[in-house]
């Protein structure tokens, strides 16, 4: 079960990153989330209220941690596709994602199966080399004296993976005997990182970018935070049905749903190393299913 919950999460994230993504070509990442976010705290909502459950300090402080996390996660990842190629972005952030909870899960104690063990090892490699696009190339005066470290893309990108990864962490840290509320929790704590980057950028001077205009926009716009609020109910529950490193491992495949949907939608090629990294993926969550 916690294998059918990790690979749904994993498909209703792919999906939702390739619907966000595709309106972001019309406006900016920014004014995208400010219709996302709200729309999955809606979701979210509803479902909590449906599940039963009732709200508890512990679990919704965790919850709106994660919440935190999770959003700075998402920012700093479009601010390290800005100062680095996407082929050493996307793989580093989403092995991090995947990497930590896994070191977590074992500190708990979580100790799967040889079969289990090595089939989330594959699904590892299998998220660096699905995830890998063909270089862009770096920043316009991206070799100017004085660009701090911390400020360069692959750095950036290990910080937003490692922000996802303890997402993923304080969720399972929540507990689950108080329904879905902290995830009510963790989408009012994305709401908090989303209020701070508009002011930060109001008090810069700056601009939300091109207004999302016309109906099929706002409604992929909505329909990929739905998905992204449906995704994360799904990690939850799988989080809490099994292993931490498990199900965070197997919901961290959602690159691989995004390529393929790019490569239906925009006909784009799946490149070399992206055809072996499906079949490496294919091979760990069979691993894994069996075990």
């Amino acid at each position: 079960m916690v294998t059918v919950l990790a690979l749904s999460a994993a498909l209703a994230y792919g999906v939702a990153d390739f619907l966000g993504g595709a309106v972001t070509r019309r406006t900016t990442a920014l004014r995208v989330l400010t219709w996302c976010v709200p729309v999955g705290l809606g979701i979210v909502l509803a479902a909590a209220l449906l599940g039963g459950g009732g709200p508890a300090p512990g679990p919704l402080a965790w919850g709106f941690a994660a919440g935190l996390a999770g959003g700075t996660g998402l920012i700093t990842f479009y601010r390290a596709l800005a100062r680095g190629p996407m082929n050493v972005v996307a793989p580093v952030s989403a092995l991090a994602a995947a990497v930590l909870p896994v070191g977590a899960g074992i500190a708990r104690g979580e100790r799967p199966d040889v079969s289990v063990a090595v089939g989330v090892l594959l699904c590892l490699v299998a998220i660096g080399l699905v995830s890998m696009e063909p270089g862009g190339g770096a920043e316009p005066g991206a070799a100017a004296a004085g660009r701090r470290l911390t400020d360069s893309g692959p750095v950036m990108a290990g910080i937003s993976g490692s922000c996802f990864g303890v997402f993923f962490v304080l969720l399972k840290a929540a507990g689950d005997g108080t329904g879905l509320w902290p995830i009510v929790a963790a989408r009012v704590g994305n709401l908090a990182v989303i209020a701070v980057a508009l002011l930060v950028l109001a008090f810069r001077g700056g601009g939300l970018g091109p207004r999302l205009s016309g109906w099929t926009l706002i409604g992929l716009a909505l329909l990929s935070g739905t998905l992204d609020a449906g995704a994360n109910v799904l990690y939850f529950l799988a989080a809490h049905g099994g292993m931490l490193s498990l199900a965070a491992v197997l919901t961290s495949l959602y690159p691989a749903i995004t390529v393929l949907l790019a490569r239906i939608a925009y006909t784009e090629r799946l490149r070399a190393v992206q055809q072996v990294g499906m079949a490496v993926a294919v091979a760990g969550v069979a691993l894994v299913t069996v075990g």
